[in-house]
């Protein structure tokens, strides 16, 4: 399995943030959404708290948080800040312990056991694991960004650019309803014209086949599922519904 996976979508209020507390329980990993743009009301990584509260995740604290519901360059600005790509670098990596007897020595290599930085081409840098023992396994890193691929970050930088230096796959929620292939297919061309690996779309909304198809065969993608629209949304119906809507043999290649 991949060590993570980055959540974008292909448009705002897609349904990314319920996508990705879904898919962050059926992993047992750590959420973690860098830039928090908008703070009136919940906040996405409170609302991932929510649906989660019961399962066995991680929710880790942003590292910006602007008050202004807009795009993160201008969101920054509004707050007299800039945002700084070099604290966008992956959280080090947490080993969880699973049920085995630990000797005192294999413990200490345990606790040793960190995350290395280096350059992945002119890029940025991006996490790799250190030497792990046989009775720890590490949280996969559910990443949401913020808002789509394209969307600026610093007036010389987009998202899709921090992307490029995390080197993990990206998971694109796109809606079912009308402009949806268009929006799909850019988000395709983006991230393939970067060599940045696609695991698949998820959909979001109701069934609409047709077009769930075209996207998957024009992008030459894989058809990850669909959400539909939950009531209540609570984390017991999203629970029993992101379990009967994607695989998760489909997160595993």
């Amino acid at each position: 399995m991949s060590a993570g996976f980055i959540v974008t979508g292909t448009d705002t209020g897609v349904g990314k943030t319920i996508f990705a507390a879904g898919l962050t329980a059926a992993l047992c990993g750590r959420y973690w959404k860098p830039i928090q743009a908008g703070l009136d009301g919940e906040t996405d990584g409170e609302v991932v708290r929510r649906l989660t509260a019961d399962s066995d995740v991680e929710i880790l604290n942003e590292i910006y948080r602007l008050k202004q519901l807009m795009s993160p360059h201008l969101a920054a600005a509004r707050d007299g800040v800039e945002i700084d790509l070099a604290r966008l670098t992956l959280p080090q990596a947490r080993k969880v312990p699973v049920l085995a007897a630990v000797a005192p020595q294999e413990a200490a290599a345990e606790r040793s056991n960190i995350v290395a930085l280096k350059p992945r081409g002119r890029s940025g840098l991006t996490a790799v694991p250190g030497n792990g023992t046989a009775t720890a396994t590490t949280r996969p890193l559910v990443i949401e960004g913020a808002g789509g691929a394209l969307v600026p970050l610093t007036r010389q930088a987009l998202q899709i650019d921090v992307f490029d230096s995390w080197a993990l796959p990206v998971v694109i929620v796109a809606r079912t309803s009308l402009g949806t292939i268009n929006h799909s297919l850019l988000t395709i061309e983006a991230l393939r014209r970067r060599n940045i690996m696609i695991q698949g779309v998820a959909f979001v909304g109701d069934a609409n086949p047709e077009v769930e198809d075209d996207i998957a065969n024009f992008g030459r993608v894989r058809r990850l599922g669909r959400l539909p629209w939950i009531q209540p949304l609570d984390e017991p119906t999203l629970k029993r519904t992101f379990d009967l809507s994607f695989r998760m043999e489909d997160f595993q290649q």
